[in-house]
């Protein structure tokens, strides 16, 4: 039985398993491959490690994790979790069951799009959703911002003093007047139309709508939903947020005794949801790792 099973191995379970291998715990990662960002070329607003590849990071700590013998490392995703602290039984899609003390799940979320043609080939690459880790690649030049007239207010104020120029435009239904005017207070050029595709194109991103076409560098999302990227949530029967993610403390603990969770599929219940930054997943991956420790310690003694 091991200590610790860690379920996903984006940068909150990479540094948990980092942190519990440290502190000498047997510690399980089982890695799906898949990731969020992981159509991204880049990473940013990373201290030490601003512009690389998030596969570059990927490969780097599990190169740093093999050092660590109490870490194993499995290249297959985790299909059930059950059972009650100090005895979870996980599942994993190579046919074979393992057995944890404690579980923390990284798993993180999976992004929704607006039903717009040609976005999902372009996400992660010219389509985006958050200004503090893609915006300052954009500054000078025109973007884009398509989706719901509150968040693109938002993005709006977070941009302005980054790009050039702004356009914005709705996704689905046209905007009211009084949202146009909102916008175009902002400083933003708005279309009433909604956005009909996107596409790739020499300088950048071709947006159409009913109306007209125009080539921006970038395009940023103001419409979408996450959610969570695996069921287990829903199997364990954790508390959950307005926010659709898992409610935690301050060490990753969960509704359920012996279950943490980290990075984007949780956040605490004093903040709207979570952020979308590779150092505050490693940073809460961190945190569950020792609220694990300070767990099984308690158990020991």
């Amino acid at each position: 039985m091991y200590d610790a099973i860690v379920i996903g191995a984006g940068p909150a379970g990479l540094q948990a398993a980092l942190t519990l291998g440290r502190m000498h715990r047997s510690t399980l990662l089982l890695d799906s491959g898949e990731y969020r960002n992981g159509t991204v070329l880049h990473m940013h607003n990373m201290i030490g490690a601003d512009g690389m590849p998030p596969s570059e990071l990927r490969a780097t700590a599990r190169a740093e994790l093999a050092e660590y013998d109490d870490v194993e490392i499995r290249d297959a995703a985790a299909t059930s979790v059950s059972g009650v602290e100090g005895a979870f039984v996980v599942g994993v899609s190579d046919g074979t069951v393992v057995e944890g003390r404690r579980v923390i799940l990284a798993t993180g979320v999976a992004d929704d799009l607006p039903d717009v043609p040609g976005l999902h080939d372009l996400w992660g690459t010219f389509a985006f959703s958050c200004p503090f880790c893609d915006g300052h690649e954009h500054a000078g030049r025109d973007i884009a911002i398509i989706g719901a007239a509150p968040r693109a207010e938002h993005l709006i104020g977070l941009l302005g003093r980054i790009a050039g120029n702004i356009t914005v435009a709705p996704v689905g239904e046209e905007f009211a007047d009084d949202e146009i005017r909102t916008l175009e207070a902002k400083g933003a050029q708005v279309r009433r139309t909604p956005v009909t595709s996107v596409e790739k194109v020499d300088g950048g991103v071709r947006v159409h709508t009913d109306t007209d076409e125009s080539v921006v560098d970038g395009v940023f999302i103001s419409a979408g939903e996450m959610r969570q990227r695996s069921p287990f949530a829903a199997q364990l029967g954790l508390g959950m947020l307005d926010s659709g993610c898992i409610e935690i403390d301050e060490f990753g603990r969960t509704s359920r005794p012996g279950v943490f969770a980290a990075g984007d599929l949780a956040h605490r219940a004093t903040l709207p949801g979570p952020m979308a930054s590779v150092l505050l997943a490693a940073a809460a991956g961190q945190l569950a790792a020792v609220g694990i420790i300070q767990s099984l310690l308690a158990a020991e003694h």
